[in-house]
């Protein structure tokens, strides 16, 4: 008889391990299949939505829409998850880090993982239901990039871009669904949030580089090979450089530029402490310098409330 893996083993990088260890096997697999055990990934999915309703003014008035987009974006977030690792189940098997998950080690079947897909999309529609006429159409445009987006990694050496357009098309939701149009500001916060995600997730991507390189995925951390700390410096100094014109936009004062002080120190720390693999502990690090992003996206909130805020009153 075939024993559940411990608490321990369930994925190597699990937050909450005793947690899902105690849940009834299927359940287990089901909340690790929707990545329930690992919430930065929902985090940093919501963040970009909460931030172009702080931007467009509605951070006081529709603190409820923040809510929903954060259930949202756990529910959407476990959608992908799912869909990816169905698309992504034979190569999953092939990787030291995912072949533990639960398709390719047989928690869960593709049967129920499809049932489990739709379940989560329905959470999903009950937030659309929530939005404008005109914000649904945006968030239903999503699902095009959405979907192709386990498929970058077998086509191009820049699946982190793909990503950023995806784990970034909240921030379109939530300020279309405050301002009623897609503006300026809005598509210069996009583009420095698409640039934030590559950045972020090539931190992520390092652990990965000696499987993904023996079994052919392309990632930008393989990209930048030996370059790869000065590669994520750039992509965050664009970041910053790409929300410090999205604040001038909405109100050019100085004043508005020095709200991205604290986000901006606490992406240089990520970039400065950021080993290089070859030193020990490298995994650790770049997975804690991942993580930290959750607060990075906080730090990013609170200066698009400040801005957003006190332009309108």
């Amino acid at each position: 008889m075939q024993t559940q893996p411990a608490p321990m083993e369930i994925v190597p990088d699990s937050e909450h391990r005793g947690l899902v260890g105690r849940l009834p096997p299927t359940l287990r697999g089901l909340a690790l299949l929707a990545r329930f055990d690992r919430p930065i990934g929902w985090w940093l999915l919501f963040w970009p939505g909460a931030w172009g309703v702080a931007l467009a003014g509605g951070a006081v008035q529709r603190w409820d829409l923040i809510l929903w987009l954060l259930l949202g974006s756990i529910a959407m977030r476990g959608a992908g998850c799912v869909f990816n690792d169905i698309v992504d189940r034979d190569l999953d098997a092939q990787v030291a880090r995912t072949r533990a998950r639960p398709i390719p080690s047989g928690l869960v079947s593709i049967k129920l993982a499809w049932i489990w897909l739709v379940l989560l999309c329905l959470i999903g529609f009950a937030v659309l239901l929530q939005l404008t006429f005109f914000a649904a159409i945006v968030a239903l445009a999503s699902l095009a990039p959405v979907a192709a987006y386990p498929f970058m990694k077998r086509i191009t050496w820049w699946p982190q871009a793909w990503l950023g357009i995806v784990f970034s098309w909240a921030l379109l939701v939530g300020w279309s669904d405050i301002a009623g149009s897609l503006d300026t500001p809005m598509w210069l916060l996009y583009a420095g949030s698409i640039a934030w995600v590559i950045g972020y997730d090539t931190i992520y991507a390092l652990q990965d580089r000696e499987d993904d390189a023996m079994i052919g995925i392309r990632s930008s951390a393989l990209r930048m090979g030996t370059h790869v700390k000065a590669g994520v410096g750039i992509f965050y100094i664009a970041a910053v450089a790409f929300w410090a014109a999205a604040f001038w936009t909405v109100r050019p004062d100085p004043l508005a530029i020095a709200a991205l002080v604290p986000v901006a120190l606490h992406l240089g720390w990520q970039v400065v402490t950021l080993k290089p693999d070859t030193q020990e502990g490298a995994g650790t690090a770049a997975l804690a310098r991942f993580r930290a992003n959750r607060f990075a996206g906080l730090l990013m909130f609170l200066a698009c409330v400040v801005v957003g805020t006190t332009l309108h009153p």
